[in-house]
């Protein structure tokens, strides 16, 4: 029988398997032989031990379209850059830093604020943020997770995938999270009860099931994710609104930073790329060009 891993805890794995049940499993140490360790996230082979106690073995975990190392989880087709509105106050730089991320990691992002009910922060310009965000062809949405308002919009975007969710503490994720699966508390509960102990939901991804063909992760550590690992010069390939300009540049290595006929410089100074993201991208750029690399 087939099934995804959506959590693991102490050596044991929870598989949401085609039946709809979550099944405790141990990893069959020929995993241990080949230096494989299961992750949250991977669509696995099972087979049932004990089905009064809902227990079994993963007898094989099929090939990875992907997998993230933090947080350790695998096959994520989208991602959720989950924002407030305001309280806290959306930080910019770390929002364009996940995009950065996704487009290395060819996950496909989705960016949405939360708590559509509060005035913005007069320290930025929310509206022309989401502008430049839509010129670069990300979706942006805004929703209230308390209300609903806005949520249905974004569920349609979800059918069908893994999406991992990321944003800091405070944002709204968990009332997103249990406002589109009605059984996350049953099923979070289900896990803790079998192994007896506190709840697990801080430092580990854990998946939770929207429907049987829709999962979301929620990824602890996303929030302060880097981009140390990018290559400066990798760097303007991750920005796909500079894709349809910089073959009009000058320099076949333009950095697009302050080259002469620069295309990329010339379509922000035109309105259709963000100025406001192309600031934050050279600052990006010097940093990733004082980063010693051995």
């Amino acid at each position: 029988m087939r099934g995804k891993i959506i959590k693991g805890i102490a050596g044991f794995y929870y598989v949401y398997a085609e039946d709809g049940i979550i099944y405790e499993c141990k990893a069959r140490g020929i995993f241990r032989n080949r230096k494989i360790t299961p992750l949250v996230g991977d669509n696995v082979e099972i087979s049932v031990t004990d089905i009064n106690d809902n227990e079994g073995n993963i007898d094989d975990i099929m090939p990875r379209t992907n997998s993230l190392i933090r947080p350790a989880v695998a096959n994520v087709d989208r991602a959720l850059i989950f924002f407030a509105r305001n309280d806290p106050k959306p930080d910019m730089g770390l929002i364009d830093r996940l995009l950065i991320t996704m487009e290395k990691t060819d996950i496909y992002p989705i960016i949405v604020f939360n708590k559509s009910d509060l005035d913005h922060s007069p320290d930025y310009d929310l509206e022309s943020e989401k502008e430049g965000f839509a010129l670069a062809g990300y979706h942006v949405y805004e929703v209230c997770a308390v209300s609903g308002e806005g949520v249905d919009e974004i569920l349609s975007e979800l059918k069908g995938y893994t999406t991992a969710i990321a944003g800091p503490s405070g944002a709204g994720k968990s009332s997103f999270i249990n406002r589109i699966c009605p059984g996350s508390q049953m099923e979070t509960g289900v896990i803790s009860n079998k192994l007896g102990r506190g709840k697990h939901t801080t430092r580990h991804a854990e998946i939770q099931v929207i429907d049987r063909e829709s999962f979301i992760v929620d990824t602890p550590g996303f929030t302060s994710y880097n981009i140390d690992m990018i290559l400066p010069e990798e760097l303007p390939f991750l920005y796909p609104e500079f894709s349809e300009y910089a073959g009009g540049c000058r320099f076949s290595g333009c950095s697009h930073t302050h080259e002469p006929d620069c295309a990329v410089i010339s379509a922000v100074e035109a309105g259709k790329i963000s100025n406001l993201r192309y600031e934050r991208y050279k600052k990006f750029y010097q940093e990733l060009k004082g980063i010693r690399r051995y």
